[in-house]
């Protein structure tokens, strides 16, 4: 055997095994990980004293969250999704966003020239005469399908099998969510990133819905280059901004009071934007961006938002949209019965394992699908044993469901993040209603009395506010 074939028998070779290792890789780190949290839950259970056991749940989070960066970085790909998805201020421990934030937007980068054969085989045209300028260092490499990462989609396959399988193992020990259903809908999600076609689609889709919707578009998209766009190549217009995850450094820089009347006010519009072209999509359309983590979101000037990566949307059918238009309307009204009858009609199955089942029902509910926190609380901790999700266990929870219940909790991350605590039923309960009253299941008349008493209570409540 020639050095030659010898070569690319050992390509081959490495190829066949990778997926293996892959997956030996994974179960080792991920089971070290979580034996480590089962051991320490008996140790500490030891101590008595509150505030020690605090001090040394901290020590467990630090050194699981480094466990689980190199893991996740190391492994790459898929995994970085995985940390973008958990690493989240209301959701994870903070020793963990600490550390899993910075791989929002920061995955390894391919070679240049890996880069540039790509789009000069695609494009049918030379690097140099595509473009005017081409950066040799990229500005962020995003974790899976973007052209730096050529090939990454053989080994995806191989990642979601391993996460689904330890989805249900924990469903079945610890968890009582129905995990695996939102491991199979990552997999679903996750293979049309692969497709730039389809997402240059999807943007000019949503780019069309915002300025039909509104006066001016509460979000950004980036325009697509038609003449530029191959199932591997997606070229884009450039929008200059700031990563949100950096608002707290530019307001520093530039000397303003983080806690003072600007800095609140671009907070709370920066919020108001996403959510208001979130409620749209999801509510009005049912078509929605899908992959709303801090990487994709940019601060532009003036407080405009910009929202990139269309390879994650989601298409919900009416009967889904306008189930979860009543269940936005329960949640808004502290209707525990409305919530109830609307998991019903979502298809989200729950076992309660506590006495005052409806009271529990709608607070499951507003922390599943709600952002506000409630009061004197500043993080949710959704699996704590104080926890509604404790006390009742969601044995079914529908797939295409998913994106709604990761998009509320990104927010909820994001608000929390910037300080600021809101409720994103209360701010999309109009939106609710428009959609149930134009699919005719809101009468007009039930729709002037709902807004003629919330405008009551308004004029009431500020009078009580200003005396």
């Amino acid at each position: 055997m020639d050095c030659l074939d010898l070569n690319e028998f050992q390509k081959k070779l490495s190829t066949h095994f990778r997926p293996w290792q892959r997956s030996i890789q994974f179960w080792l780190r991920a089971t070290d990980i979580y034996t480590g949290y089962k051991v320490f839950q008996l140790r500490v259970s030891f101590e008595k004293d509150v505030r020690k056991q605090e001090a040394m749940w901290e020590r467990q989070h630090e050194f699981a969250a480094d466990k689980l960066f190199h893991m996740c970085s190391d492994l790459g790909g898929f995994f970085l999704k995985v940390a973008q998805v958990i690493g989240k201020p209301d959701l994870a421990p903070a020793a963990w966003v600490r550390r899993l934030v910075t791989l929002c937007d920061q995955a390894p980068a391919t070679p240049l020239d890996v880069i540039q054969a790509v789009l000069e085989n695609e494009l049918g045209q030379c690097v140099d005469e595509l473009f005017e300028r081409f950066d040799a260092d990229p500005i962020g490499s995003a974790s899976i399908a973007q052209v730096q990462h050529p090939g990454v989609q053989d080994l995806m396959m191989t990642d979601i099998r391993n996460l689904k399988a330890f989805a249900l193992y924990i469903q079945k020990t610890d968890i009582k969510f129905d995990l695996h259903s939102i491991a199979k809908e990552m997999e679903k999600q996750i293979g049309f990133e692969f497709d730039f076609k389809r997402e240059a689609d999807a943007m000019e889709r949503i780019k069309r819905f915002m300025l039909e919707n509104n006066k001016k578009a509460p979000v950004m998209v980036p325009r697509v280059m038609r003449d530029m766009v191959t199932r591997r190549v997606l070229v884009m217009e450039y929008i200059d901004g700031i990563p949100i995850l950096k608002l707290g450094d530019e307001i520093d820089k530039r000397g303003i009071n983080p806690r003072g009347m600007i800095a609140t006010a671009a907070k709370q519009n920066i919020l108001k934007s996403l959510t208001l072209a979130y409620g749209q999509m999801i509510l009005k359309s049912g078509f929605f961006h899908a992959d709303p983590h801090p990487g994709n979101i940019l601060i532009c000037k003036g407080s405009e938002v910009a929202l990139l990566d269309y390879g994650q949307v989601k298409d919900l059918p009416d009967n889904l949209r306008l189930g979860y238009a009543n269940l936005v309307l329960a949640i808004a009204d502290n209707d525990s019965l409305r919530v109830s009858k609307s998991y019903r009609e979502l298809g989200i199955d729950t076992l309660s394992k506590c006495d005052d089942e409806q009271k529990e029902m709608l607070k499951l509910a507003q922390t599943m699908f709600d952002t506000k926190l409630p009061p004197g609380v500043t993080m949710l901790q959704p699996f704590s044993d104080e926890s509604s999700i404790k006390k009742f266990s969601v044995p079914v929870f529908p797939e295409e469901l998913f994106s709604i219940l990761r998009t509320v909790h990104i927010l909820r991350g994001l608000s929390v993040g910037l300080g600021i605590n809101y409720s994103c039923a209360e701010q999309w309960r109009p939106i609710a209603e428009e959609a149930l009253y134009l699919a005719g299941r809101l009468k007009g008349e039930d729709l002037k009395t709902k807004r003629r008493r919330r405008g009551l209570f308004r004029r009431v409540f500020g009078r009580v506010v200003a005396l």
